[in-house]
């Protein structure tokens, strides 16, 4: 659809995001690169799901449109420009997370012209909902990549956290509906993590002693 704004208008109104957007390169999330020299930003994750989905589409689980997953996947995570990164095991950020990434996504796409900010924010929304194939192969890709820097940097943020086999297996759940080629390599990567110790094993629960006489 062609915009009726001023030309000029258009052009500044779309530098002004390609600026605004510079800020996602300063959103650190909690995975490590694969030499475990520091802490991924969000502008990384987001061109690493990019190329991973343009290589692995053909393992979706029902046929998508690669360029529209590409699209979605590096604007899905813009948001955190405001809202921040919230760590994929944090139960109590999660509780306002939607909250604040749709008043994230009210305000950065807005910056753009309007025919643009609403094809923007309808991939945003369209990843958030996860109705489509195209959302549900980028959920998956989204999963596998932190999964595959925590098995390369020993744990990584699985031990620094104290995650469990079972908060993996939950948090990975959408690779076994989104790609299930891969599910078999998940549950791989996943026993030869908590063999070597990557993933920690829950502490055992000792049962209290039966002092004779009671019950």
């Amino acid at each position: 659809m062609e915009s009726t704004t001023d030309p000029t208008d258009r052009i500044a109104r779309q530098l002004r995001f390609v600026v605004e957007i510079d800020r996602l390169k300063r959103v650190l999330r909690q995975t490590l690169i694969t030499d475990a020299s520091r802490r991924e930003n969000s502008a990384e994750h987001s061109w690493h799901l990019a190329i991973m989905a343009a290589l692995m589409y053909e393992h979706a689980a029902e046929p998508v449109d690669v360029l529209h997953t590409v699209k979605m996947v590096l604007v899905h995570d813009i948001v955190e420009i405001d809202a921040g990164d919230t760590f994929g095991y944090d139960t109590a950020g999660h509780l306002d997370k939607e909250e604040r990434e749709k008043r994230a996504a009210d305000r950065i796409f807005a910056l753009l012209p309007e025919d643009q900010a609403g094809e923007l924010r309808a991939l945003w929304d369209e990843f958030e909902a996860g109705a489509t194939p195209e959302a549900r192969f980028a959920l998956a890709m989204d999963r596998i990549q932190p999964l595959l820097n925590n098995f390369h940097t020993q744990g990584g943020t699985w031990k620094q956290h104290g995650i469990t086999r079972e908060q993996v297996l939950k948090r990975m759940d959408p690779i076994r509906t989104g790609a299930p080629p891969l599910w078999p390599y998940v549950l791989r990567i996943v026993d030869e993590s908590c063999a070597a110790g990557y993933i920690p094993e829950p502490p055992v629960q000792e049962e209290e002693p039966i002092v004779a006489g009671e019950g």
